[in-house]
């Protein structure tokens, strides 16, 4: 009996080291914490929440430096904070696969732009990106607008000069815009936050943080036998995500063969003769993948992925954005110069992509704030065969771990990275000093960065105008206790003050 118990463990061993010899062999010059069999280096981690998970990170490249090996159980990770070694990860088309972290999204989002790989992304990207044309972008600025009024009237009775937290009021109003530009759907999150939906992607969102925080949730099955309540709660949640989605996905297009003909209506015009403004979901609708169009599914999934994207990143990015401007009255002070000179003193006059263009010194501070509290503030990579990075080689099958809330403060980069100097982001400043390009990444890099970029510093623009040109915002509340989720959160909310402009 200890005989076959021994030849079991030995065995187990043997299998362990085989399946780990390679790329151990490949891997064994980058530093990292010590490595034991089975387990790999989990013992070192001791990660049971988001918040150690930070910690790991910051703790290991400080120890290890910019690139660190770190082993769990049988995965091989590299964490990576070097821009010149993300120019070459980040850069190159071979490389646009996405690390096995974000499989735990595939339940919501399935194989759309966001995940999918190879072929299949490649052809959604090319599908996806006219959506982003800029007559299009035009179209939206109207919904930017109008949805950022709602916030501001719901803003109001905040306006006491007392601390709240904004994010929630910013979370509504996202989900307002992207509803209306990618549904062409009125979700009124704003005047109904306890709607099915908004409840369900509150919901769905937390289960994937505390999964993703969370090293052993991260496992099927480890999650169903030890979390049931909180699978369930994934499941039911899943469920009246997708249903809504194809729900509009069938009642657009049913309107569109109803009022034309055919799904094609790039020049179709509404019951009162205004041309009717063009959606993403209408883009998807008439799109083909060699000459067949896209089924339910994968407009679905296309769909679902925009609404994730397109709320919680722009939610974080116009929260911090706020609490940043009411931290520093001076720079609070030359934004709302810019704004009155472009709109001029009638608060409800409507803003219009021109108007957000020549917003320079706004579009610095947006950029300086997303640097501090980069929305995204993780990315991961898989590599599909092996790397070379200035001499290590990065075997197959790694995961390359890219921490943006670390790589947005290097001081080669960044001098005096903590305090926020929205001038340093100036053409003038950069010409200068000439960073690496991939040390600045709020929006990712390459091939696989951020699609919806433009369109999301537009929603900054307007939001942030809209609110500053009626409040003034007041350095009031606790400070954010920031947390590296999915998205970039804050324990205890947004808080700030608001006082109403007279002007």
């Amino acid at each position: 009996m200890i005989l076959a118990i021994i030849l079991v463990i030995v065995s187990a061993l043997l299998l362990d080291y085989l399946a780990k010899r390679r790329r151990y062999n490949l891997t064994k010059t980058i530093p990292g914490p010590p490595i034991f069999p089975f387990v790999g280096s989990l013992l070192f981690l001791t990660q049971r929440n988001i918040h150690d998970a930070v910690n790991n990170i910051i703790h290991y490249t400080t120890l290890y430096g910019p690139l660190v090996r770190v082993w769990g159980a049988n995965q091989l990770m590299v964490v990576s904070i070097n821009p010149k070694d993300l120019e070459i990860i980040m850069s190159s088309p071979k490389f646009i696969t996405k690390g096995t972290m974000y499989n735990l999204m595939k339940a919501w989002l399935g194989d759309g732009l966001l995940l999918s790989s190879g072929h299949k992304w490649h052809q959604r990207r090319k599908i996806i990106t006219p959506t982003f044309h800029f007559k299009i972008l035009e179209q939206f600025v109207e919904v930017f607008d109008q949805q950022s009024k709602v916030l501001v009237d719901e803003l109001r009775i905040h306006a006491s000069g007392r601390s709240f937290d904004i994010h929630p009021y910013i979370t509504a109003a996202a989900l307002d815009v992207i509803a209306e530009t990618a549904m062409s759907t009125k979700l009124q999150a704003q005047s109904n936050p306890n709607s099915e939906y908004v409840r369900a992607v509150a919901d769905i969102t937390e289960i994937l943080i505390t999964r993703m925080a969370n090293i052993f949730f991260k496992f099927d099955i480890i999650f169903k036998l030890f979390a049931p309540d909180l699978l369930k709660r994934q499941e039911k949640a899943g469920k009246i995500l997708h249903n809504f989605t194809e729900k509009i996905i069938q009642q657009r297009r049913q309107s569109l063969l109803e009022q034309n003909g055919n799904i094609h209506m790039k020049e179709a015009e509404d019951d009162i003769g205004l041309k009717r403004r063009t959606t993403f979901l209408d883009l998807l609708l008439e799109s083909t993948i060699d000459g067949r169009p896209l089924t339910g599914v994968e407009i679905r999934e296309e769909v679902d992925t925009f609404m994730f994207e397109g709320h919680d990143t722009t939610t974080a990015g116009i929260a911090f954005t706020l609490y940043c401007i009411s931290r520093h009255a001076d720079v609070q002070e030359k934004i709302f110069a810019e704004i009155r000179q472009i709109c001029g003193d009638d608060k409800d006059e409507p803003v219009n992509l021109r108007k957000l263009q020549e917003m320079k010194y706004l579009e610095l501070v947006i950029k300086e704030s997303l640097r501090l509290f980069p929305p995204v503030p993780m990315i991961e990579r898989s590599t599909v065969e092996d790397t070379n990075l200035y001499g290590r080689t990065i075997p197959t099958g790694t995961d390359i771990i890219i921490p943006i809330f670390v790589v947005s403060k290097n001081p080669d980069a960044f001098p005096e990275p903590e305090v926020f100097r929205p001038e340093r982001h100036a053409l003038e400043n950069l010409e200068d000093k000439e960073p690496c390009p991939f040390a600045y990444i709020p929006f990712s890099a390459g091939p696989r960065n951020c699609i919806g970029q433009k369109f999301a510093m537009l929603e900054l623009k307007s939001t942030v105008s809209k609110i500053l040109r009626y409040y003034e915002l007041l350095p009031l509340g606790e400070e954010p206790q920031v947390e590296m989720n999915i998205i970039m959160r804050s324990k205890n909310g947004v808080q700030l003050g608001l006082k109403p402009r007279i002007y």
